[in-house]
């Protein structure tokens, strides 16, 4: 019922275009020239969702809105410097034949939001496979409380994020938790499917649960990490020392 695609740009991020029988998404287009070569027609209707601000998640707005005439929702932020239909958490709206529900997850960034769309989740920076995003404007608590949001979810959400991380982010949490068997296998097919020319992703939540250390604070191997290592493990204090090791990872 559902065509979903993931488009490589840039340097390692993917736009996600989900295709269903009224029209399409294109999520956080950091780049218009591929996104308006995947989408052919370009009178079929067409919406844009934002996740944040960011110039590498927005800068080819422009470009597909001029050709496709697509309506653009996001977060209200001042930076973004396009029209748009402002949305906030805890909305649900339709476009393009999608119901759309709306999640506010600060962190990366103050007004970063996730869509949750048929049963996948575009969470930009918010969450990746095996990892988390860097707090450039959030707290250590923001981005707990915003990945623990994410994880409530149900198990067969599909993950879609916004960079192709996975296997860096696997080399971390090898360094975090030795062992973790759903890990490993995980690991496994995000390398095939790159062998494929494919993107490791999507993931789905019942992985990230049984594998993201970000989710996975209370686990007695990533409380062991942290602890071997000399730092907090529990709570805030555990997460905040957990993203810091990532940083100077």
């Amino acid at each position: 019922m559902f065509r979903l695609s993931a488009l490589p740009v840039l340097r390692d991020n993917l736009v996600w275009l989900l295709e269903g029988p009224q029209g399409r998404l294109v999520v956080d287009p950091g780049d218009a020239g591929p996104v308006l070569a995947a989408l052919g027609d370009p009178a079929r209707p067409t919406a844009i969702l934002v996740t944040h601000h960011h110039a590498d998640h927005v800068d080819g707005v422009p470009g597909i809105v001029e050709r496709t005439g697509a309506r653009v929702h996001a977060p209200a932020d001042p930076r973004l410097r396009f029209a748009y239909e402002a949305v906030g958490d805890g909305q649900c709206f339709e476009a393009a034949g999608f119901r759309i529900d709306v999640i506010a997850v600060p962190g990366h960034t103050r007004s970063h939001v996730a869509f949750h769309v048929e049963g996948h989740l575009f969470c930009g920076d918010t969450l990746f496979s095996l990892g988390c995003g860097r707090l450039f404007e959030g707290t250590p608590a923001e981005m707990q409380a915003s990945l623990a949001r994410l994880a409530a979810l149900p198990g067969d959400t599909r993950v879609c994020c916004g960079h192709e991380y996975t296997l860096a982010n696997g080399d971390f949490a090898h360094a975090v938790e030795a062992e973790n068997p759903a890990r490993e296998a995980w690991l496994a097919e995000a390398r095939r499917r790159l062998a494929e020319g494919r993107p490791s992703l999507p993931s789905t939540l019942a992985i990230e649960r049984a594998a993201n250390p970000f989710l996975r604070l209370d686990a007695p191997g990533v409380q062991a990490g942290l602890a071997a290592r000399g730092l907090a493990h529990a709570g805030i204090e555990g997460f905040a020392a957990l993203r810091a090791w990532k940083d100077a990872f």
